[in-house]
């Protein structure tokens, strides 16, 4: 138990050097706009995001990665990837999925160089491997549980989402950490629908993070990466 724990924290680690300190996913522009004005508007944007989100088809993703990697299926990874990367909403969101696989991967070969089936699956990848694929596989590696591991992965999209929130608004930390406190039972909830989802419905209401990070780009400055 515990070398499984250890393995979800350092996944989890905000050090993890994967750049998600650079994105903002779109938070940047809706503060700039005044859609974010405070920790309760960002809470109720970060909550509508975990239950009705892509956020939420991210982990139904790794959550198939984590199955397809401990069943040897190569053929299913690599197609739940593909299906990834056709389905995010922006290019700006692709490619900080393909940025951030890309870092975790080069690190999981780097940190567990001699383990063939791992580097076998890595390498084979024939487009760019998405973070949350990448994440499902470390984590079936690491025999970390699959509730476990969607409960990390959300925990790391929450937390980098608040400290842009607490950076942008901008908020104290004692209030960004209450509401990473206060959204857990919302993880625990997503979660399960997450475990429960069939195939054919993997969909997300996710156009106000469409808009939001086409728009992105077109502001006048900005903190985070576009």
């Amino acid at each position: 138990m515990s070398n499984y724990l250890l393995s979800l924290l350092q996944l989890c680690n905000s050090s993890l050097p994967l750049g998600a300190y650079s994105y903002s996913e779109g938070l940047e522009f809706l503060v700039e706009n005044g859609n974010i004005t405070n920790g309760e508007s960002l809470g109720q944007w970060l909550e509508n995001e975990l239950f009705y989100g892509s956020i939420r088809i991210e982990g139904a993703i790794a959550f198939r990665a984590y199955n397809c990697y401990l069943n040897d299926d190569c053929e299913g990874l690599y197609y739940w990837n593909n299906w990834l990367s056709a389905s995010r909403e922006t290019k700006e969101l692709r490619e900080q999925s393909w940025q951030m696989g890309k870092s975790l991967c080069r690190l999981t070969l780097q940190l567990i160089p001699d383990d063939k089936k791992l580097k076998s699956v890595i390498d084979n990848f024939d487009s760019p491997c998405n973070s949350a694929i990448t994440f499902g596989i470390v984590s079936a590696y690491s025999q970390i549980p699959s509730t476990e591991m969607l409960w990390g992965y959300l925990h790391s999209w929450l937390n980098n989402l608040v400290n842009g929130g607490v950076k942008l608004i901008p908020l104290g930390q004692t209030e960004g950490q209450k509401l990473i406190f206060n959204l857990h039972e919302s993880i625990i909830n997503t979660t399960q629908q997450i475990i429960n989802l069939q195939d054919d419905q993997l969909a997300s209401c996710s156009w106000g993070l469409s808009f939001a990070s086409i728009h992105h780009e077109t502001l006048y400055s900005r903190l985070f990466r576009s």
